[in-house]
This record gives structure tokens, sequence and C-alpha cells, in this order.
């Protein structure tokens, strides 16, 4: 994981997908110029901007697109940081850093928002928001691997791929596989199509919007669909009550107005009501 590791942080473009407006880390305003405290009584590591830890790409949660990042993460943490009246930066880091709360407890970053799983090992080091999301994992192949399962790889002494410090390589890891590891879900899926793998376990969502494009569907299908219970989450350095509350109520208001269906519908796809309303992990 020394790639991984040590992978330079790097501040990036936001976009604000409900107000199209894109926001450059650096630049200043006129809001930046008062102390770090925001609306509510949050206080932020840098005056004016709600700093978000993330680790790119990950679609359609955040990756680069036209050269700012977009997703529906980042959708969701702009609303957050129109309620706290800042705007929001990007802060691209290892994700392992996710597991640890390491730039969160450095006051590096406010919030992690990575498609991240709620679990009870990550809520030692950190405390997560109400759950935004119900996620499942897919097992994806080669049509032309004869691969009908993920008992199947197994049986079939086939190599599956995952990325490295995720919950899709810890269950493939329960069932008894030596996954190869990938830095990145774009990797997981490049392994696939490179032949280093022949099946891959990963969140379904980036599957789901992968397969959107003719040439991958046509190549590449899903034969499993895994209902682990997960739930992603974002992610604050345990204790921060004001700034949890925040998102919290970012959260509720969107799925009552219909801005979370909205952003559900352009950056995953058909809405399903069940994800509105997910039960607390």
């Amino acid at each position: 994981m020394n790639s991984l590791l040590g992978r330079r942080a790097r501040i990036l473009a936001a976009t604000t997908a409900t107000a199209g407006l894109v926001f450059v880390a650096g630049c200043t305003s006129s809001g930046d110029g008062g102390g770090k405290t925001a609306a509510g009584g949050v206080e932020l590591a840098k005056a004016g901007r709600l700093t978000t830890c993330t680790h790119l790409p990950y679609p359609p949660f955040q990756s680069e697109i036209d050269g700012k990042v977009q997703g529906f993460d980042v959708s969701l943490i702009d609303l957050v940081a129109k309620d706290l009246g800042v705007k929001q930066d990007i802060l691209d880091t290892p994700f392992e850093n996710f597991k640890t709360g390491a730039f969160l407890n450095s006051e590096q970053c406010d919030v992690a928002a990575a498609g991240m799983t709620i679990t009870d090992e990550r809520k030692k080091h950190v405390d997560f928001s109400d759950p935004y999301f119900d996620a499942t994992q897919a097992v994806l192949v080669d049509k032309k691997s004869g691969i009908t399962s993920l008992a199947d790889v197994k049986a079939k002494g086939r190599k599956l791929g995952a990325q490295a410090q995720t919950t899709g390589e810890d269950y493939a890891k329960k069932q008894g596989f030596d996954p190869v590891s990938f830095e990145s879900s774009d990797a997981v899926i490049n392994g696939l199509r490179t032949g280093q793998v022949q099946a891959v376990v990963i969140d379904y969502p980036v599957v789901q919007g992968w397969l959107k494009d003719k040439a991958n569907a046509d190549a590449f299908q899903v034969v499993d669909n895994l209902n682990t219970g997960e739930q992603y989450g974002f992610t604050v350095k345990k204790g921060n009550r004001k700034l949890l509350d925040a998102i919290d109520k970012a959260l509720k208001d969107a799925k009552a107005d219909g801005t979370y269906k909205k952003l559900y519908e352009k950056w995953i796809g058909p809405y399903n009501a069940s994800v509105a309303s997910p039960s607390a992990s």
C-alpha cells in the first residue's frame, strides 16, 4: 500500500451541482476575510470554506469531470456548505485516511465524503452522519469468462480483484479469497478489462454508472449482487457535534424537499424510494 499512502494530497476544484457554480481552492471571496466560525457556530479548518476529504476517483460519488470534482457526494456536501454560508473545497487523500480519521484529527479537513460504509470499527475513530445511501456489492466479469457467480470464481480458480482498504475487499477475504488489491475503483475495473483479474467485487453504484456505456455493457456483466447491508455516511472528527448536526439537517431537508431525489437521479440512476429513508446503521 506504499503507493496509496504516499499519494500526494492535492486541493481540487469542486462544483456546486445545485447552483452550477465552480469553486476553486485558494480563491478569495467576500466571506473569506472573517473568522473560522460559520453559521450555527460550526468551527471550520479554514475561514469561509468547508474542506472535504475524499479519494479520487470514485464515480458517480466523486470524480474529475471537465477539470472539476463532481458527483453525488459532492452535491450533497455542497448543500451543507450552502447552509453554513461557505464554499466547499475538496482535498484528495489516501483512502486509509478515512478509516483512521487522520486528516480530520489534524484539522486538514472538516468532513470526509468518499462513498464510505458505516462500520463499528470506523466508528471508533470518527463520527458518522445519518446514512445517506444504501449500497450493495456487485461481482463484475467479462462476458466471455464463463463465470456465473462469486462462488464460481473460486470453483474455477480465477483471480478476484477489489479496491484496497474497502468493505468489498473485506467481504472477499471473509469468503476465503485472496483478492488482488487495486488503489481505486477505476484501477479495479481496469484490472478486469486488461485481464489482470477475471472478476471483481465492487460497489454496485460504481458498476451501474460504468455499464451505462454501451461498449462496457456489451463486454461485461454483473453475475452476483451481494446485499451486505452496507450504508454510506459522511464523517467528521469525533465530538464535532455541531457540524454533524448541520450535515444531518441538510440531508433531512434534501430528502423532504425533493433535492435528494433530483441529485440521485442525476448521478446514480432511477430513484429507489427506500434509499431516501435508510435506517440508522
